[in-house]
C-alpha cells in the first residue's frame, strides 16, 4: 500500500489528525508537546484505496547529539525517507514559526509528493490567514483542515489519493499472527523488536516509560507474514500516572485485545514482580496466548540449574498461566530472540486447533470415570461435549447441573484436555450447560 507521513513541528495535531484518518484513537493525543515519540502506523481507506499513515514526532527541534528529541527527529526522517507521500502539517491558530521554516528546509530536498494541510482552520479568518501566510512557502495553498472537528479531512484525503498510482492496489494478506510485546516498563521491549525487525523501529533508551503507542512493525520469516506490536510499559493501577501514561497504558492493553498472542517480557536481573503477573493477568483476561520471555539472561547469574529453578520461580508467581511456555533471550544480544517468533506462530496453530468430537467425549468421559464429582449426595453427569469455538479453544459440556462444577473441576477437566491434546501457550475456555440451557463460563 502507498506510504503517507505526516510531519511538522510539535503540538500542531498531528496525532489527532493521524486518529482521524485511520478512523480510530490509536495515537496519543495530550496538549503536551512531545507526547509522540516513535513512528507509528495506521491503515486509512479512501476512494476504495487504501494507504499506510505513519505518525511522527515533532521535527524542527534544535536538539543536542544523543538528547531524546534527537532521536525523535530521527524517527520522523526515517518516516519520511519510507513514505511516497508526506503531509506537512502546520498550525493555523498559531500561524507561521521558526520552526516551521526549518521544516520547509528538510522538505525542499525532497523529490517526493509534499502536501501542505493547515489544521486548527476552524473558522474563516484562521482559512484566510492561512492562506495568505503558508501559500509562499513555496509548496502550493495548504488544504485547510481541521483535525479536531473533522472538517476539510475530505479534501485532504482527495489530494492525497489523487498522488497515487492508478494501478489496482494489491490484495492485503493477513499477518500468519500477530504477536503484542508486553511488560513492565524498561524491560526491553523495544530492544527486542527492534532486534527483530532489524533497524531502530521504536525508541530505545535506559529511560522507563520511553515508548507511549502501541506500535506496529511487520516482519516476514519462511514466506509468513508476522505482525509485532510494540507497547508502552503497563504498570499496576495504582501506580498510573494521570495523562499521557494512561492513556499509554490504555492503549497497551487495546493492543492485548487485538494481537493473536502476548510476549510478556521480564528482566532476569529484577526476577519476577507483582506487576509481572499483573500484565499476564491481562492477558489471561483477554483469552490470548501468551509466551513467558526472560530478557537479559545474558546478565544474569549462571549455574547448571538456573534455568530450571527460574522457571519454578515462575510457575509459582504465574500460576494462573501455568500452561504459557518460558523462553530466555538476550535482546541486546540476540540470542535465542528467534524463539519469539517461532514460539508465537506455535501458539496461534494450537489457538486455532479442533478437537474431533468423538475424541473430545472419550477424553472427557474417562476423565469423568477416573475422578467423579460429588455433591450433597449427588453426582456431575456429563452427557455430551463439543468444541464451540476456537482462538482460545471453547468447548462445551452439556451435565446434569452446572452449578455443581467448581474451579478446582474445571482446572482438572484443563489440565486433561491439555495431557491429550497440547493447547501449549493457550487459554481454554470450558462452558457448562444444563438441561434448561442454562451457561456457566469457567
Amino acid at each position: 500500500m502507498p506510504i503517507v507521513a505526516l510531519v511538522g513541528r510539535p503540538n500542531v495535531g498531528k496525532s489527532t489528525l493521524f486518529n482521524r484518518l485511520i478512523g480510530e484513537h490509536r495515537a496519543v493525543v495530550h496538549e503536551k508537546p512531545g507526547t509522540t515519540r516513535d513512528r507509528l502506523y495506521g491503515t486509512a481507506e479512501w476512494r476504495d484505496r487504501e494507504f499506510t499513515v505513519i505518525d511522527t514526532g515533532g521535527i524542527g527541534l534544535d536538539t543536542g547529539e544523543g538528547d531524546l528529541l534527537a532521536d525523535v527527529r530521527l524517527q520522523a526522517e526515517e518516516a519520511m525517507r519510507q513514505a511516497d507521500i508526506i503531509v506537512w502539517v502546520v498550525d493555523a491558530a498559531t500561524g507561521l514559526t521558526g520552526a516551521d521554516y526549518e521544516v520547509a528546509d528538510q522538505l525542499r530536498p525532497s523529490k517526493k509528493p509534499v502536501i501542505l494541510a493547515a489544521n486548527k482552520s476552524e473558522n474563516q479568518r484562521r482559512q484566510m490567514d492561512a492562506t495568505a501566510e503558508f501559500s509562499p512557502l513555496g509548496f502550493g495553498e495548504p488544504v485547510l483542515v481541521s483535525a479536531l472537528h473533522g472538517e476539510g479531512t475530505g479534501d485532504l484525503l482527495d489530494a492525497i489519493v489523487d498522488w497515487f498510482p492508478k494501478t489496482p492496489p494489491a490484495e492485503e494478506i493477513a499477518p500468519a499472527v500477530s504477536i503484542a510485546i508486553v511488560g513492565r516498563p524498561n524491560v526491553g521491549k523495544s530492544s527486542l523488536v527492534n532486534k527483530l525487525v532489524g533497524s531502530p523501529r521504536s525508541i530505545v533508551r535506559d529511560d522507563a516509560g520511553t515508548t507511549r503507542d502501541a506500535i506496529d512493525s511487520e516482519i516476514v520469516r519462511d514466506g509468513q507474514t508476522i505482525l509485532l506490536i510494540d507497547t508502552a510499559g503497563i504498570r499496576r493501577r495504582g501506580r498510573v500516572q494521570p495523562g499521557v501514561e494512561k492513556f499509554s497504558v490504555m492503549r497497551a492493553v487495546r493492543a492485548i485485545e487485538r494481537a493473536d498472542v502476548a510476549v510478556l517480557l521480564i528482566d532476569a536481573t529484577e526476577g519476577v514482580l507483582a506487576q509481572d503477573a499483573h500484565v499476564a493477568g491481562f492477558v489471561d483476561e483477554a483469552a490470548k496466548g501468551l509466551v513467558v520471555a526472560v530478557n537479559k539472561w545474558d546478565l544474569a547469574e549462571k549455574h547448571p540449574k538456573a534455568q530450571q529453578e527460574y522457571t519454578e520461580i515462575l510457575r509459582r508467581e504465574l500460576k494462573f498461566a501455568d500452561w504459557a511456555p518460558v523462553i530466555y533471550l538476550s535482546a541486546k544480544t540476540g540470542q535465542r530472540i528467534d524463539r519469539v517468533v517461532s514460539q508465537g506462530l506455535a501458539i496461534q496453530a494450537e489457538r486455532t486447533k479442533r478437537i474431533p468430537t468423538p475424541q473430545l467425549n472419550a477424553v472427557i468421559r474417562k476423565a469423568v470415570e477416573d475422578h467423579p464429582l460429588n455433591d450433597h449426595g449427588r453426582t456431575l453427569k456429563i452427557y455430551y461435549s463439543a468444541q464451540t469455538g476456537t482462538a482460545p479453544p471453547k468447548f462445551t459440556c452439556f451435565c446434569n447441573d452446572p452449578r455443581m462444577v467448581h474451579f478446582s473441576y474445571v482446572r482438572y477437566l484443563d489440565n486433561t484436555l491439555r495431557e491429550h491434546f497440547g493447547f501449549d501457550g493457550t487459554p481454554i475456555r470450558i462452558e457448562f450447560r444444563g438441561r434448561n440451557d442454562e451457561a456457566t463460563s469457567r
